[in-house]
C-alpha cells in the first residue's frame, strides 16, 4: 500500500520540530543536529526514498535551531547596545510605546560579547517621538535576554517571546536620542488603519473592524479579550479560517459566475477561477499582516481549492497532512503554539464528523448541519482549550451556535463591503453603520451569557480530568458504529466531573505559603483550609504592569491583605487588586499613605489565629514613629506547630536586633529582609534565627545586585537552604504539623536553585 506524499512529509516536519526541543537537542545542539544529518544520509543510501522525509525533519530541526542560538549573549544582559531596526510593530499606551524592531546591524562594547545573531527584539519607549511601523531608526537599547516570571498555572511570557521569535526584550535609552533613518514605505494595510482611524465610528467598532478585516488583534482592549476568553468566542476575531474561507469562498463564487457568464458552454472547465480564488486567499492573509493563525488559514484553504478544483485532488486526509507539513515547514516554531493543534485537531474532527455524510439540503438541512457540528465540536474543543489554557467556557457551545452565523454570515461581511464601498462617499458608511449594530447585539448577548455561567478556571487536576472526560464524550457521539450505552455512559462521566466538587481536599491544619516570582518586588500567599491573605501585593513596574494581573483569575476573595509599606515593589499591585478581587480587611503601618482600601494600622501585638494557624505582628510600635518607610514594615512572624515562618518585610538590622527576643528560633522558613540587600540580615539576627530555609524575592539581574553577596555567605554559614525566585520562579511550601518541611520551585533545572 502506497502511503502517498502527505503522511510521511508531515510526520517528518514534526519529528524535525520534535527533536529540536527535545532535552538532548537543547544542551548539544551542534551533536544532535551532526547525528541527524549523517543518520539522513545513511538511510538515504539504503533507501534513497526516504530520503526527502528526512530532509524535511533535518530542515526543521535546522531551523528551530538557528532560533535557539539568536538570544542575547548573558555577557550583554543590561548594557548598552547600538542598534539600526526597522519597526515591526508598535502599541502605545498612554507615555509608552512598546515596539518590535527587526534588527538590521547591532554593534555593542569591543570588549563584549557579539550581537550580531540578534534579529528581533521587543523594546519599551518612554516619552519619545512618535514611531510608526515600516521606519528605520538608530537607536541605544538597553536590552536583556528574553524571559518571564514563572508562577503556577499562569502564561508563560518566555515561551511565548521565543515562539515570536523575540531575541531580547528591553527598552529604548533617551540619551542619545535616537534618530530616524528613513522614512516607513508605503504599505497599504497601514493606509487602511490610518482610514479607519479618521472615520466618525464609535471606538469599539473601529477595534473590532480592524481586528476582523485588517488582522489588528492589538487593537483590541484588556476588555474586548475578557469578553471574548469568557465566551469561548476568541476564534472568531483573530484572522484566522472562518475570515480566510469567506474570502476563499466568495472569490470563488465569483470567479465562477463569471467563467459562466463568458464561457457558458465549458464554464466548469475553465483553471482560471480557481487560480482568481488562490490568489484573492493570498493577497487577504498577506493583507491582514500573515500571522501564524491567517498563514494556516490560508494553506489550508488552498488546500480545500486544490481538493474542491478535482484536479489531482488528493483525499480529505491527505490534504491535512499535507497542509500540516506545508505549515511546519514554513514556520517551525508554529508547532509549540497551541493554536496551531486547537486549529489542525478542529479541521480533522470535522473530517471525522462528516466524512460519508451527503451534503445538506435547504434551509432546515443546513440548520441541522451547523448544530450537530456544533454540539460535536464544542466538548472536543472545550477538552483541547482545557488542555492548552486551564479554562474553559461553560456557555460556548452555546455562544457559537449564535455567535459563528452572526459573525460569519452579517458581521465580516458587512465589515468586508464597507471597505469595498469606502471610495463612495455616504453610501460605504451604510455596511459599517450595520456593522455597528450587529457587534452592540453580540457584545450584549456575550454579556447576559457570561453573567449567567461566568469562565470556569478548574484546578489543574480536576482540569486535565475535566479534559479527558469531555474528548472521550466527544468521540463517542462523533465516531461511527458507537454503542448507544457507551454514549450514555460517556454523557453522564461528563456531567458527573461537571458537578463534581471543585476543590481539593484540603491538608489537615495545612497552611500553603507561595512566594510569587513578581520581579524586584514582593508578594506572599498563606492560604488554610479555612483562610486565604496576602502579605504584599508585587510591583508596579514604569510600564504600569502590575505581576499581580496574572496571577488568577478574576473574582478572587482574601480574608486579609498585609501591605508590609507603602513602596511600589511592596504596593504597587493595590490597584489591580481592588479592581479585580475582595479583601475583607487591610492592614498597614500607621502613616503609610496607599490609595483606595479603608486601612486598619498594623503594630506589635495584633495577634489571630486561623485553624492550626497562628499569626502575630512583631512590629512596627503601636502609634505614630518616625522612622523611615523601610524601619516601618509590618513584620509578620507566623507559626503552625512546630514550623515557624517570619516575614521581615523591609526592615534594616537596627530593627531586627530589636525582635531577636520574640522570633521562635530556629525559624523553619525566612523571607529575607529587604530582597537579599546588606541592609538587612544583619549577622547577630541570621545567627540566632538560623533558619532552615530563606527565600530571596529578588528580580533577575536587578540594578542593586540583591542579594547582596555578604548577606548569601552568613546565610551559607548557618547551612541554611538558599532559594531565589529570580531563579527558582514561585516558591511553594507546606507547614503541616508533624510533618517535615519541603520547598517546591516553579523552574526546576540543573543549577536553578541554591543546594542545601
Amino acid at each position: 500500500m502506497q502511503l502517498g506524499i502527505a503522511l510521511p512529509a508531515g510526520l517528518a516536519a514534526l519529528s524535525g520540530a520534535a527533536v529540536a526541543r527535545s532535552g538532548v537537542a537543547v544542551h548539544f545542539p551542534d551533536l544532535t543536529l551532526s547525528l541527524w544529518l549523517v543518520s539522513a544520509l545513511l538511510l538515504a543510501m539504503w533507501r534513497p526514498r526516504a530520503l526527502r522525509w528526512w530532509v524535511i525533519s533535518a530542515g526543521v530541526l535546522c531551523a528551530i535551531h538557528a532560533e535557539q542560538g539568536r538570544i542575547l549573549p548573558l555577557g550583554l544582559s543590561g548594557e548598552d547596545v547600538q542598534v539600526e531596526a526597522r519597526v515591526i510593530s508598535v502599541s502605545e499606551s498612554a507615555n509608552i510605546a512598546r515596539l518590535t524592531l527587526q534588527v538590521i546591524e547591532c554593534t555593542g562594547h569591543l570588549s563584549k560579547p557579539s550581537c550580531e545573531r540578534v534579529q528581533k527584539v521587543r523594546v519599551s519607549a518612554y516619552d519619545m517621538a512618535a514611531f510608526q511601523p515600516g521606519e528605520r531608526w538608530q537607536m541605544t537599547l538597553r536590552l536583556r535576554p528574553p524571559r518571564g516570571f514563572r508562577n503556577p498555572h499562569t502564561f508563560n511570557y518566555r515561551a511565548w517571546l521565543w515562539r515570536e521569535r523575540i531575541h531580547a526584550t528591553g527598552y529604548v535609552r533617551q540619551m542619545p536620542a535616537p534618530s530616524q533613518q528613513a522614512d516607513a514605505p508605503f504599505s497599504l494595510r497601514r493606509h487602511a488603519l490610518a482610514y479607519l482611524a479618521g472615520q466618525s465610528l464609535d471606538a469599539i467598532a473601529k477595534r473590532w473592524l480592524a481586528a476582523l478585516t485588517l488582522g489588528d488583534s492589538d487593537a483590541l482592549t484588556a476588555d474586548d479579550w475578557s469578553l471574548l476568553n469568557a465566551s469561548g468566542t476568541t476564534h472568531l476575531v483573530v484572522i484566522s479560517g472562518l475570515h480566510i474561507g469567506l474570502i476563499a469562498t466568495f472569490s470563488m463564487l465569483l470567479a465562477r459566475t463569471s467563467a459562466r457568464l463568458l464561457t457558458p458552454h465549458n464554464w466548469k472547465m475553465r483553471a482560471w477561477p480557481w487560480w482568481i480564488a488562490a490568489a484573492a486567499t493570498v493577497a487577504y492573509a498577506s493583507f491582514a499582516g500573515l500571522g501564524p493563525p491567517a498563514m494556516r488559514a490560508m494553506i489550508m484553504a488552498l488546500m480545500g481549492l486544490w481538493v474542491l478544483s478535482g484536479r489531482h485532488a488528493p483525499g480529505a486526509w491527505q490534504a491535512w497532512w499535507l497542509a500540516l507539513s506545508l505549515v511546519v515547514l514554513f514556520d517551525p516554531l508554529s508547532v509549540w503554539r497551541p493554536g496551531f493543534w486547537l486549529s489542525f485537531v478542529a479541521v480533522a474532527w470535522l473530517i471525522v464528523i462528516w466524512q460519508g455524510k451527503t451534503r445538506p439540503q435547504g434551509i432546515r438541512g443546513w440548520v441541522w448541519a451547523l448544530c450537530r457540528t456544533q454540539l460535536l465540536l464544542a466538548p472536543l474543543m472545550a477538552g483541547a482549550v482545557l488542555l492548552a489554557f486551564g479554562r474553559v467556557s461553560p456557555v460556548a457551545p452555546l455562544v457559537n451556535l449564535f455567535a459563528v452565523p452572526w459573525v460569519s454570515m452579517l458581521m465580516v461581511p458587512s465589515a468586508l463591503l464597507g471597505w469595498l464601498l469606502a471610495p463612495i462617499p455616504l453610501l460605504g458608511d451604510i455596511p459599517w453603520w450595520l456593522f455597528s449594530q450587529l457587534l452592540k447585539l453580540l457584545q450584549q448577548s456575550l454579556e447576559i451569557a457570561i453573567a449567567w455561567a461566568p469562565l470556569w478556571e478548574p484546578n489543574a487536576r480536576q482540569g486535565i480530568s475535566l479534559a479527558l472526560a469531555f474528548m472521550w464524550g466527544a468521540l463517542c457521539w462523533g465516531l461511527p458504529a458507537t454503542s448507544r450505552w457507551l454514549r450514555i455512559s460517556a454523557t453522564g462521566l461528563v456531567a458527573l466531573m461537571v458537578i463534581a466538587p471543585r476543590s481539593e481536599p484540603w491538608p489537615e491544619g495545612a497552611l500553603r505559603v507561595r512566594v510569587f516570582d513578581v520581579g524586584q518586588g514582593q508578594l506572599v500567599e498563606l492560604k488554610s483550609g479555612r483562610g486565604r491573605m496576602l502579605y504584599d501585593t508585587g510591583p508596579r513596574f514604569r510600564s504600569g504592569f502590575m505581576p499581580l494581573d496574572t496571577l488568577w483569575p478574576p473574582g478572587q476573595r482574601f480574608d486579609r491583605v498585609l501591605i508590609s509599606h507603602a513602596d511600589k515593589d511592596h504596593a504597587g499591585g493595590v490597584e489591580a487588586l481592588i479592581e479585580q478581587h475582595s479583601a475583607a480587611r487591610w492592614l498597614a503601618p500607621q502613616g503609610e499613605r496607599i490609595e483606595g482600601p479603608e486601612i486598619t494600622p498594623c503594630h506589635r501585638g495584633l495577634q489571630w489565629r486561623q485553624g492550626s494557624a497562628f499569626y502575630e505582628i512583631l512590629w512596627p510600635p503601636e502609634g505614630d514613629n518616625s522612622r523611615s518607610a523601610n524601619d516601618r514594615s509590618c513584620v509578620l512572624s507566623v507559626r503552625v506547630g512546630e514550623h515557624a515562618l517570619l516575614i521581615t518585610g523591609d526592615v534594616g538590622t537596627e530593627v531586627e536586633r530589636r525582635l531577636l527576643a520574640d522570633i521562635d528560633a530556629p525559624l523553619s522558613v525566612l523571607i529575607a529582609g529587604h530582597h537579599g540587600s546588606h541592609t538587612s540580615s544583619g549577622v547577630q539576627f541570621v545567627r540566632q534565627a538560623a533558619p532552615r530555609h530563606v527565600i530571596f524575592s529578588a528580580g533577575r539581574d536587578n540594578p542593586f545586585g540583591h542579594p547582596a553577596d555578604r548577606v548569601v555567605r552568613r546565610f551559607r554559614r548557618e547551612e541554611s537552604c538558599l532559594w531565589n525566585t529570580a531563579h527558582d520562579g514561585a516558591l511553594t511550601f507546606w507547614l503541616i504539623p508533624g510533618e517535615p518541611l519541603a520547598v517546591l520551585p516553579t523552574r526546576d533545572w540543573p543549577g536553578s536553585r541554591w543546594r542545601c
